[in-house]
């Protein structure tokens, strides 16, 4: 049996003067497929195997080639935006053939020269098109442990929840809004630390790392703060969480560690309206 958007092995069946017709050992005869002479191994006769992917053509006609794209059906890849058009856009995905990403099948803003995750499908039509709706193709059966630092790609941004991210472009991941910091989008590569392992096997992600490790940094973020705020920062342990986020880009359980920190160098001091800077 031949299967559309995979790479799997042929047999020769016949030769032509456009190449090669192939078809599975399980075949009846019927419906053979082009392997295009420029493809065709140099000395193949009828009756060898050779591995091919198998797609469709600009005239809708299955064919198959020895180049190996960038994702089959069932994979994840980063795949470039060559043209956008009113009803999608096409990818090149390392066939000469563009990759058809539907408009329904988009994520956010979709610009040509940009980078996406993507997944490949066999569309109602029976024709290889790409997703960005990647949700139900990443697995949850991760190798990672809490404190482990691992690569993403942000696949989705939701107000509610936070960043999804597609871990290693494999696994289930989520950036909570609390440990959200700074402006992401889809198709943005981060790198991130595994704070909680779910029961189902999803990951909860933070782009900080852990506290003890954190410190330091937040305390050099708050002296720079300072030092452009003329020595005084009207931030202080009742102030808001949300206000010390737009500020200073960090929690406030971070902000209370690093200004204890601070306190203790004695590196500032806490008055009625905030905190000032000693030296």
């Amino acid at each position: 049996m031949i299967e559309l958007g995979k790479m799997q092995k042929l047999i020769v069946i016949r030769k032509t003067q456009i190449g090669v017709y192939m078809n599975s050992r399980s075949s009846k005869g019927e419906n053979d497929i082009l392997l295009p002479k420029s493809q065709v191994p140099e000395g193949t006769e009828v009756g060898d195997e050779i591995e091919v992917f198998v797609y469709k053509d600009s005239e809708d006609r299955m064919i198959c080639t020895t180049i190996k794209p960038k994702l089959t059906v069932g994979e994840l890849a980063v795949l470039r935006v060559v043209e956008t058009t009113n009803i999608g856009a096409f990818l090149d995905w390392g066939l000469e053939k563009d990759l058809f990403l539907p408009f329904r099948e988009q994520v956010g803003k979709v610009k040509k020269g940009g980078a996406y995750l993507v997944g490949l499908y066999i569309d109602t039509s029976n024709r290889l098109s790409a997703t960005m709706n990647i949700y139900n193709l990443l697995s949850s059966e991760s190798p990672y442990k809490v404190n482990d630092r691992v690569k993403g790609t942000v696949y989705s941004i939701s107000k509610q929840m936070g960043a999804f991210v597609a871990v290693d472009n494999k696994y289930q991941g989520l950036i909570p809004n609390k440990e959200l910091y700074g402006n992401y989008a889809e198709g943005d590569t981060v790198e991130v630390r595994i704070k909680h392992v779910r029961e189902d096997g999803k990951l909860d992600l933070s782009l900080r790392q852990e506290a003890h490790n954190e410190i330091e940094g937040d305390a050099q973020k708050i002296m720079k703060k300072l030092e452009l705020s003329g020595g005084k920062l009207q931030l202080n342990d009742n102030s808001p969480p949300e206000r010390i986020k737009a500020e200073l880009n960090m929690s406030k359980a971070a902000f209370k560690r690093a200004v204890g920190r601070l306190l203790k160098e004695g590196a500032i001091k806490i008055t009625d309206k905030g905190i000032e800077r000693m030296w």
